[in-house]
């Protein structure tokens, strides 16, 4: 049975919708991408709550921490080039140093922006947004845990970054994950004793699969999902790294900055014993072409997820795979 697909920018989209009838308070402002973005399922829904601030994001940010001010829980949606990038000015100072209740969108994160090239495909986010203080980062998986992800971030009080992709993924989790989602708190998607394999939104599709693979070949790989990158799951990452010898950190992003120096730093800073390893974008800018096409180029597709992971494997366990 084929799995069904789809972007988490068109779930965040739904989800908009879903809890704007729950929640008269939720706004959205968006920088004249709203197509894009999915917020103008919101927009055809909420006219009155919906507010095009035209390409013009810092004023956005702005915007949106007034509202929060006022009582208001505002969703501050563009790309992430533009809404974290080109407004961190305003995001640090604004918002986080006040500690305003603003959720920061940014829609085509990683290389999803295809085509649009370098200027609009942003790589660095993540790093950005971790170095900020009072910002929790979350970078949902599929569908159901975006639905998820944005009923938390209504729910909870506080700046937040929302990093989403255009590309369609396959449903990793069901409808159950709406309740046992918890910001904060990884999740197991496999176990295994002989190394951990660790990714964040669109790479742990791929990741899933690598694991098939390697189990093929007698090596059994732990699996999980980091959807908060900020705070970080510390509790289960030690775990992980006093059970298998090796980690692997996959992900959509610099490897400057991002999930796989967060990681690093966790077990560096323990008495636990475990090599790790970063897959991502080795410090270059992205180019245009279609999505599929960037991630083989860059080795962020199945084959070059395994080629590298086998390599790891090889060095660190001395295991021929």
């Amino acid at each position: 049975m084929k799995k069904m697909k789809k972007a988490t920018r068109d779930s965040f989209g739904q989800a908009l919708v879903d809890e704007g009838k729950l929640n008269e308070n939720i706004v959205v402002l968006d920088a004249d991408l709203a197509e894009s973005t999915r917020t103008v399922l919101f927009k055809k829904e909420f006219k009155n709550r919906f507010f095009d601030c035209g390409i013009s994001e810092c004023n956005m940010i702005g915007v949106g921490a007034g509202l929060a001010t006022c009582g208001k829980i505002p969703f501050v949606a563009s790309f992430a080039m533009f809404s974290v990038a080109r407004a961190f000015e305003q995001i640090r100072n604004t918002v986080a140093y006040s500690n305003l209740n603003v959720k920061i969108v940014g829609s085509h994160s990683g290389l999803s922006a295809g085509k649009d090239g370098a200027t609009h495909q942003c790589l660095e986010d993540l790093a950005l947004m971790r170095s900020v203080p009072n910002m929790t980062i979350v970078c949902p998986v599929d569908h159901f845990e975006t639905l998820a992800a944005v009923k938390r971030l209504v729910e909870m009080k506080g700046p937040a970054y929302l990093r989403l992709s255009k590309v369609a993924v396959e449903f990793i989790n069901n409808a159950s994950v709406l309740q046992s989602f918890k910001i904060g708190q990884g999740v197991v998607l496999k176990n295994g004793f002989d190394l951990t394999l660790i990714a964040t939104g669109t790479m742990v599709g791929f990741v899933l699969n690598v694991a098939k693979i390697l189990s093929q070949h007698g090596v059994e790989a732990r699996v999980i999902n980091i959807h908060t990158i900020k705070p970080l799951d510390e509790e289960l990452i030690l775990e992980a790294a006093a059970q298998t010898k090796l980690i692997v950190v996959v992900e959509e992003h610099n490897v400057f900055g991002g999930l796989g120096e967060a990681v690093c730093g966790v077990v560096c800073k323990s008495q636990v014993h475990c090599a790790v390893r970063q897959i991502g974008m080795n410090d270059e800018f992205g180019q245009s072409g279609g999505e599929d096409e960037l991630l083989k180029h860059y080795g962020l597709d199945d084959f070059g997820i395994y080629e590298k992971v086998r390599f790891f494997v090889r060095q660190v366990l001395k295991v021929k795979v």
